[in-house]
């Protein structure tokens, strides 16, 4: 794909398309494509995350190590896997699992963090995104916990 496609196609991803265009180049041109050939593992669940991917077409299973961490998941194209590997050290939760031919393109946490380091407008509104998703996620949890309370 062409930069400008590759830009484009990272518009289309909830997580990057608050960076803005200028950002958005940056990790177009530092980020790498992969091809995985179905049944390709792309990684397994324990090793460390040292950054995201994001599926462009084909589709990844995401098996987690035991059915006590979840259940089976699968990620089409214009899903990002990693999402927190960008930000902080982790290990991958789950085996990824080329279910198809897939193309995912990977973005190093090292990439993402002088991407945000040099756009600090974009970093602000990656926080404010951020900030938003856990205030829902505590307004969620309040609503679990009120239900709870009336089954007790």
């Amino acid at each position: 794909m062409a930069l400008e496609d590759d830009i484009a196609f990272f518009e289309q991803v909830p997580t990057f398309a608050v960076l803005g265009r200028q950002a958005l180049r940056i990790l177009a041109i530092g980020a790498e494509t992969r091809n995985l050939h179905s049944g390709a593992v792309l990684f397994y669940a324990g090793e460390l995350a040292d950054g995201g991917y994001v599926v462009q077409e084909g589709s990844l299973v995401l098996e987690p190590n035991s059915p006590m961490e979840g259940k089976q998941v699968t990620a089409g194209p214009g899903t990002l896997i990693g999402e927190l590997a960008l930000l902080t050290d982790m290990v991958c939760p789950a085996t990824a699992i080329a279910k198809e031919p897939t193309v995912v393109i990977r973005i190093s946490r090292s990439l993402f963090r002088k991407t945000l380091e040099g756009y600090p407008v974009a970093a602000e509104q990656l926080r404010e995104m951020v900030a938003d998703r856990i205030d829902s996620w505590t307004h969620e949890l309040g609503s679990v916990k009120n239900a709870l309370k009336k089954i007790d």
